[in-house]
């Protein structure tokens, strides 16, 4: 079997010391190359220069471009190299599982050659389920996260509708052009969105069991409660326009709105957050017509 190259492929803002700990986690490359690319989205952020070497290379955007945008500027440097890498997605506050074996991961693509965008188990620290699967319900505009495999799993993968950006894989050999991330999703939901893009052309997404990631939930993003509900609720109003039924995208913006207000002198960033999502979307000139 040819050897394959892996990419890992992660975005830093401000967060220098955790993507040294990812590091620390990953393989050894003796039985097949990997190289890891990191997108600065914190230019100012001196820490992170100590993660170089041989194997890695920082990317650095001039300004904060948000995830999805940071993630394009990754894929189309690995895509330049080597449109038949596999790229593993990894947010920093992740570490691999002990024991991970990248071969495997080159063998999975070998046999499962109609998957084109993988998603992995991810475990919290605390070794519970973080994530095992995504559904989404147009009639009722529901995007939820289903456990649709466990690590004891007979099945070596489960289709499903998305997985999450926190451990996704590409496998660029299935994709024509560079795949890419909507840029209209600064931040959440933006995997949702790859996959139902995606996933209309034809492509194969699945969840897997056979490797996969411990992760920090919102270690990053919870710094600033209020930015992070405003990008999430506009993120999501974004993702209803496009793939929900009228009726229930209307009846769950509605509902944002109401919970909002009503948290508001409880919760004002919380509020605020989504209001301010909520008002962002409405005030946008058109839709957003994805490519």
């Amino acid at each position: 079997m040819a050897r394959l190259l892996v990419y890992f492929l992660t975005v830093n803002y401000h967060c220098a010391a955790l993507i040294q700990r990812l590091l620390k986690s990953l393989p050894d490359s003796s039985n097949i190359a990997h190289r890891v690319a990191i997108v600065n989205n914190s230019p100012g952020d001196r820490q992170l220069e100590a993660c170089a070497g041989p194997t890695v290379s920082i990317l650095t955007s001039a300004t904060n471009v948000g995830f999805g945008r940071a993630c394009n500027l990754g894929l189309q440097w690995i895509f330049a190299r080597d449109p038949q890498a596999i790229v593993w997605l990894v947010n920093p506050d992740t570490r691999l599982l002990p024991g991970t074996h990248l071969p495997a991961v080159a063998e999975f693509f070998e046999r499962y050659a109609s998957i084109s965008i993988l998603g992995t188990i991810v475990y919290t620290d605390s070794q519970q389920v973080w994530f095992a699967g995504g559904s989404f319900d147009a009639a009722k505009g529901a995007i939820a996260e289903a456990n649709l495999i466990s690590k004891d799993s007979e099945h070596p993968y489960v289709e499903c509708d998305w997985v999450s950006g926190c451990s996704l894989l590409i496998n660029l050999a299935r994709f024509d052009r560079c795949p890419q991330f909507d840029p209209e999703f600064f931040l959440y939901y933006e995997d949702f969105d790859f996959c139902q893009r995606y996933r209309q052309q034809g492509h194969g997404i699945a969840i897997t069991a056979q490797f996969g990631l411990s992760h920090a939930p919102s270690s990053i993003t919870n710094r600033n409660r209020f930015n992070k509900l405003h990008h999430s609720t506009y993120s999501y109003a974004i993702a209803l326009e496009r793939y929900a039924d009228p009726l229930a995208r209307w009846g769950r913006m509605l509902r944002i709105g109401l919970v909002a207000l009503a948290l508001l002198p409880l919760q004002p960033a919380t509020a605020l957050g989504k209001l301010y999502g909520l008002g962002r979307y409405f005030r946008r000139s058109a839709p957003t017509t994805p490519q």
